[in-house]
């Protein structure tokens, strides 16, 4: 009896073994995404037969050192393995090997296909076999509803991106050698870039030829009862007359008597709706943060990645995908969507503040759209319940994303208008009031609500009195120069460049030194203006606007499958080509003289000149290499430094261009302060923002 127990033991503890060592072997799914915070999102949904790793981006590209483009053998790409991706190469390779099927799971747009492609070919896995995933948001049905369905690789994407890498590739390694050699090394040309460049001088060369020419307005308050109002000038006898100078407004004044009655001679009253703006699109998403938040594009863009890739939302939820793909064109909703929002607005606020009627029971198969409007993946999830897992950037962005979504759910706000024109002596005097009547999409989107500026009760026939009157002369402005959101709105509206592009586009004639910041507006360097001035005259079609659009159009059509890359990387590049030859042989050297400083070096005692460096203005030796004296070119404010009482008080930069205030005579004084000093503020003995932070700062920056 023993003997058979004994045996029966063995028997299951080999049954054991047996079991661990076919679990063992059990092979897992492989996913490769981009970025390890979405390979995290991703992995929790799909399960432990899924592992999911990331690629870092891109793994091969056109080397940096040679052309990589065979102009004479149907401009093929001679891509190589990204130096420093190594081992993440032979990591995958590792994975894929050791896998039971490999899915790739890059962004849902061109760039996110050829990473694919690019994967697909280092991996060895066969181009007929469906294991592209594509999804437009980081949830959970989304992911699973996604790996039901993979495809093929989508060539057409791939050849509209390689496409433009080639084109872009072309135009950058043929002009950059023409300006090392005209200008000077470091310098670059591109398509998108050219033509950005292009809009911000001619806008500087419009403001520096305008001319102001003088008007005059003349604003009055009129009162009814103990109710004040105020109106504007119209003109005479019911045509609007302009006011070019002081003697026409005069002509006005003599005309009315002051202390008369007016005459209330038309009451317009009508009731004005107005409608929500559409969800946001990659560049709305830029502009409206860029104004409403003073995001730069570049940090809009960094936290709408970080919104859409996932945030740990803690205990319960994990980690999630706040948002929709944030590069995108368009502003379509999912039927899904569209009727979580019609329930949460029904809830929240009640039926009259929602467009749509929610759909009951389970919407139909199909309704997740693959390309939408950047939006809430979860309108639930309202940026206050979560502001406590979000950085400050993240939750504003959020913010602005939630609200603006919902808000184009909702139903227009609608207002009261009343124009009422007064008369006295033929002289037309215009006001125009508003109220709210009905909140509508501004329930959600308080930023968007127009401000009340109610007239009192007014009829036909009523007579008011003149409180007083205020003449004003004033003087027609330039144009503005353009902010980024101004500059983006124009690209886009002329066809030119794409979401994607945008970011990158203005960080590089930034990093270039072709344009500065000033008061959050762009402004042409003499540099840049000298680099366009030889674009624009040797290569005129990569500055023309509706060249380079039509350029963008080819392209979406490569994507569609309507037109083939090749001939259309041909039909730009033959042209192009001749005038390279052209401008290699006839441009001669650009000299550029640096500006004198106004005093010696304190060195060799040669002239010092203002010279321009990463960071902006310095003044250096014109003796450089010989001598290398540098000195940071400092403003003083016209106060003395509190703290050693013997320097002044100077405005300084940061490396990242953050103004600060530190005495001249740092660093034998540290004083420093993040706000502007002024008298008061000293005289009170206060130094905000003098901490050791900003001392490490002044001292990064001063070095």
């Amino acid at each position: 009896m023993v003997e058979v127990k004994k045996k029966t033991t063995e028997k299951k503890s080999v049954a054991k073994k047996s079991t661990r060592r076919k679990s063992k072997k059990v092979k897992k799914n492989l996913v490769i995404v981009e970025s390890p915070s979405k390979a995290k999102t991703i992995e929790k949904y799909l399960g432990s037969t899924y592992k999911v790793v990331a690629s870092l981006g891109h793994i091969r590209d056109l080397p940096k050192s040679t052309l990589g483009v065979d102009v004479a053998n149907d401009y093929e790409p001679k891509y190589i393995n990204i130096r420093g991706k190594g081992d993440v190469i032979k990591g995958l390779r590792k994975e894929a090997k050791a896998a039971k099927k490999v899915y790739l799971a890059s962004d849902p747009d061109r760039e996110g296909e050829a990473i694919a492609w690019h994967l697909q070919h280092i991996l060895d896995l066969d181009p007929e076999q469906p294991n592209r995933v594509v999804f437009n948001e980081i949830t959970k049905d989304t992911i699973k509803n996604a790996f039901k369905t993979p495809r093929i690789i989508n060539q057409d994407l791939v050849d509209a991106q390689q496409a433009r890498r080639i084109l872009d590739r072309l135009v950058g390694y043929s002009i950059s050698p023409i300006l090392w050699k005209t200008v000077k090394r470091g310098l670059s040309a591109g398509r998108v870039q050219s033509v950005a460049l292009g809009l911000i001088i001619a806008r500087e060369r419009q403001i520096q030829a305008f001319e102001p020419e003088e008007y005059w307005t003349l604003d009055s308050e009129f009162k009814k009862a103990r109710k004040k109002f105020k109106s504007s000038f119209y003109g005479f006898d019911g045509k609007k007359q302009p006011l070019p100078d002081n003697d026409s407004v005069q002509s006005v004044l003599k005309r009315i008597d002051k202390n008369g009655d007016f005459n209330i001679v038309k009451v317009d009253a009508k009731e004005r709706k107005r409608n929500p703006q559409q969800p946001f699109t990659t560049s709305t998403m830029q502009q409206t943060a860029n104004t409403q938040l003073n995001f730069r594009t570049r940090k809009t863009m960094m936290a709408a990645q970080q919104l859409y890739e996932g945030i740990n939302l803690g205990r319960g939820v994990g980690q999630i995908g706040l948002i929709t793909y944030m590069r995108t064109d368009s502003t379509r909703i999912s039927s899904l969507a569209r009727n979580a929002a019609a329930h949460y607005i029904h809830e929240t606020w009640g039926e009259a503040y929602s467009q749509h009627k929610p759909i009951q029971g389970k919407m139909p198969e199909g309704a997740q759209d693959a390309h939408e409007a950047i939006r809430p993946t979860d309108i639930t999830i309202t940026p206050e319940s979560i502001k406590d897992k979000l950085s400050p950037d993240q939750f504003k962005l959020y913010s602005l994303i939630w609200s603006r979504f919902v808000a184009s759910q909702m139903t227009p706000e609608i207002l009261d208008t009343m124009a009422v024109t007064i008369e006295q002596n033929e002289v037309l005097f215009r006001a125009n009031g508003s109220k709210t009547k009905f909140q509508g999409f501004t329930k959600a989107y308080p930023s968007a609500k127009e401000k009340d500026n109610a007239l009192p009760d007014l009829t036909e026939g009523d007579v008011v009195k003149l409180a007083n009157t205020n003449p004003e002369q004033h003087f027609t402005l330039p144009p503005a120069r353009y902010s980024e959101a101004a500059l983006i709105k124009a690209l886009e509206e002329n066809g030119v460049g794409r979401p994607s592009t945008y970011a990158p586009t203005l960080d590089t004639i930034q990093r270039r030194n072709y344009v500065r910041i000033d008061a959050r507006k762009f402004v042409p360097t003499e540099l840049g203006e000298i680099v366009q001035t030889i674009v624009e005259e040797s290569f005129p079609d990569i500055t023309n606007m509706k060249f380079t659009a039509s350029v963008e159009r080819e392209l979406d059509e490569v994507e569609v499958g309507d037109k083939r890359w090749v001939p259309v990387v041909d039909s730009f590049f033959k042209p192009f080509s001749k005038e390279v030859e052209k401008a290699e042989t006839t441009l001669e050297k650009v000299i550029m003289h640096d500006e004198l400083a106004g005093m010696d070096c304190e060195i060799c005692g040669a002239p010092m000149v203002i010279k321009m460096g990463r960071y902006g203005k310095f003044y250096a030796c014109s003796r450089f290499p010989d001598c290398r004296n540098t000195q940071t070119i400092v403003k003083e404010i016209g106060l003395l430094c509190p703290k050693c009482k013997k320097g002044q008080i100077v405005e300084r930069k940061t490396k990242r261009q953050r103004t600060f205030y530190g005495c001249s005579r740092y660093p034998d004084c540290d004083f420093v302060s993040w706000e502007k000093p002024t008298d008061k503020t000293l005289a009170d003995g206060t130094t905000p923002g003098s901490d050791q932070k900003n001392k490490e700062t002044t001292s990064e920056a001063t070095k």
